[in-house]
């Protein structure tokens, strides 16, 4: 059953009916082939208050790489958003050895404009990559910073597994429109982004 309401506070919603829906709308996807990096210069916009980037078997053309992103108020003229993160992670490995579970304090930022790490350190093996997500809310805002959430896992070197959690926002009221992705060291061999916009409604 649709139910209809012209309601404006969360206190007069009495029913799962009456909650918004999130669709997701798939505005673009890019494929890496011993690229540089991969940015979206185009469709973040105030079209949609949410915005999702899917991280798909993303590999390394170096070892040990590491995945990153930063932030754009130009169009992609530079990537340099002054950002304060936080980054924790498990990890277990295939021999069932050694298991983690622990913050980083050297792996985040604190106002900083470097870019900011997604993932642990990545293998280049031929069945090595990583995958994941990240949400960004209402980036074309002009009155508040700018959150963002990640979660990635990947095949890390010596057969580890690597769940990674990474959070923080882009300290700007200027709008975010535009978003770059690399490893911090050589290229993106190879791997698909899809970004989303999500609407409430």
């Amino acid at each position: 059953m649709l139910v209809k309401h012209n309601n404006n506070s969360i206190s007069d919603i009495t029913s799962a009916g009456q909650l918004a829906q999130g669709k997701m709308t798939l505005i673009s996807s890019q494929t890496a082939s011993g690229s540089a990096s991969i940015s979206f210069t185009s469709g973040i916009d105030s079209t949609y208050p949410i915005y999702k980037f899917e991280f798909i078997n993303i590999h390394p053309a170096t070892d040990n790489a590491t995945f990153t992103f930063n932030m754009s108020t130009d169009g992609g003229s530079n990537y340099n958003v002054t950002k304060t993160t936080t980054y924790f992670w498990s990890y277990h490995d295939e021999g069932n050895i050694e298991t983690s579970l622990g913050y980083l304090a050297s792996r985040d930022l604190a106002q900083s404009t470097a870019y900011a790490q997604l993932t642990s350190s990545i293998g280049n093996g031929a069945d090595e990559s990583c995958a994941g997500s990240m949400t960004l809310f209402n980036p074309s805002s002009t009155t508040y910073v700018k959150h963002f959430i990640n979660t990635t896992n990947c095949y890390g070197p010596l057969n580890y597994t690597f769940n990674v959690f990474t959070a923080g926002y882009g300290n700007t009221t200027s709008a975010i429109n535009a978003i770059q992705f690399k490893f911090d060291s050589g290229n993106i061999d190879s791997g698909t982004i899809k970004l989303y916009g999500i609407k409430g409604d």
